[in-house]
């Protein structure tokens, strides 16, 4: 069962490429205001529009970031 506040992310990009870094800003502050699960590149959001490898990509560094903090 899930419980807890549980955030679809925002995939951020500058100048029409991924930002890695404003994106782990982003995991670290969802973690710190006490998200329990995160969704990187949900069925709302830009998902359709990535590339293969862009996927890929955004979910590694999520889970890189969290390092386990959160499901």
């Amino acid at each position: 069962m899930f419980s807890g506040s549980i955030p679809a992310l925002v995939t951020p990009f500058r100048n029409g490429a991924f930002a890695e870094q404003d994106f782990r800003d982003l995991v670290e502050w969802q973690i710190e205001q006490g998200s329990s699960a995160l969704v990187p590149v949900g069925t709302t959001g830009e998902a359709a529009t990535l590339s293969k490898d862009e996927h890929f990509e955004v979910v590694r560094v999520c889970a890189d970031q969290a390092k386990g903090r959160v499901k």
